[in-house]
């Protein structure tokens, strides 16, 4: 679809029988650009002229005619501005809305007249009601499919971002860039950064990159917390089981658990528990064992305390004759 070529007939058409089009994608015009553009109409007339399709209705009092608006919606605002009657318009037999539409979006990106969020709606229509592919649009459109995808994206930003992107407020890079950003709360805030400082593509990019980094502590610190926490509830469920202390102790992903016993009794208890309960008791090992369900190398070591200095003197004293002599002691009895 293209604009008219200049061997088309112009027609000079009452100001009076066109109506806009239904399908015009601009929702925004500049009342300041709007008026120049008619003082500008005002001494040198409407260079270019508009489009227009025929429109028949059947009434009462037989067919009436009047025209509907395809390509030119500023220039027409613009005459009607300075009270012209009549505009020059090429006539064009357009039947499908599909068309209507398409020439209208043509036009407008032609002149780079939509703004970055009236072509997104603008194309998402014409994939919405008319079920076109953005591969479709592209070509209909003159456009690289990357470049619909990429504009029709912005649509998925929040109502109050689209409005300030629609008004120029924040540019059209600088809102791809906030689509990155997850969190809406995050992307609110950045936003009103961008708006109130007039942040640059360069420092949003850096904004950003700062922000994720904050985001990457804060989720390597949840998870030391939650690892530590783990091991706390793991210890104190291996105390309540084998009813004698334990030491867990962690480095990375891998780990040792210390557990203490101080009679030979207690330790055939110890393992008892663990044969009853299908917990393997590993020795430690120079060989780094095979990861568990929860990824974690755990060694255990099943650990008799040293006996206190004051039963070893207790187990040597001269008091017991039963014991047999060591040869030491008869140099002590010289």
């Amino acid at each position: 679809m293209s604009l008219p070529p200049v061997s088309e007939q112009v027609f000079l058409i009452e100001t009076s029988k066109i109506s806009p089009n239904p399908f015009q994608p601009r929702s925004v015009f500049d009342d300041d650009k709007l008026r120049d553009l008619a003082e500008s109409i005002r001494e040198y007339g409407i260079l270019q002229p508009l489009v227009v399709t025929k429109v028949e209705e059947e009434t009462e009092t037989g067919i009436q005619i009047h025209y509907q608006l395809i390509a030119g919606e500023r220039r027409f605002r613009a005459s009607m501005l300075i009270g012209l009657d009549r505009v020059p318009a090429v006539i064009r037999n357009i039947g499908l809305d599909r068309q209507r539409l398409e020439l209208a979006i043509v036009e407008n990106v032609q002149r780079a007249d939509l703004n970055p969020i009236e072509a997104a709606r603008a194309y998402a229509r014409l994939q919405e009601e008319f079920n076109l592919t953005q591969r479709e649009i592209a070509h209909r459109i003159g456009k690289s499919r990357e470049v619909i995808a990429n504009t029709m994206r912005l649509l998925n930003l929040p109502t109050k971002i689209q409005e300030a992107v629609s008004r120029g407020v924040i540019g059209e890079s600088q809102a791809r860039i906030l689509l990155s950003i997850e969190d809406q709360k995050q992307q609110q805030i950045l936003f009103e950064e961008i708006r109130d400082n007039s942040l640059s593509v360069r420092a949003t990019k850096a904004k950003i990159s700062y922000l994720k980094s904050i985001d990457r502590k804060k989720e390597s610190d949840s998870s030391k917390t939650t690892s530590d926490s783990m091991i706390e509830i793991i210890k104190k469920q291996l105390e309540t089981s084998l009813g004698t202390p334990v030491k867990v102790e962690q480095s990375g992903s891998t780990g040792r658990i210390t557990i203490e016993f101080y009679s030979s009794e207690e330790l055939q208890a110890i393992a008892n528990r663990f044969k009853t309960q299908e917990i393997e008791v590993t020795p430690e090992v120079e060989e780094p064992l095979p990861k568990t369900e929860i990824e974690h190398q755990v060694r255990i070591n099943i650990h008799k305390p040293e006996p206190e200095i004051e039963e070893i003197i207790d187990e040597i004293s001269p008091d017991d004759d039963d014991r047999p002599k060591m040869p030491w002691e008869d140099n002590l009895a010289d």
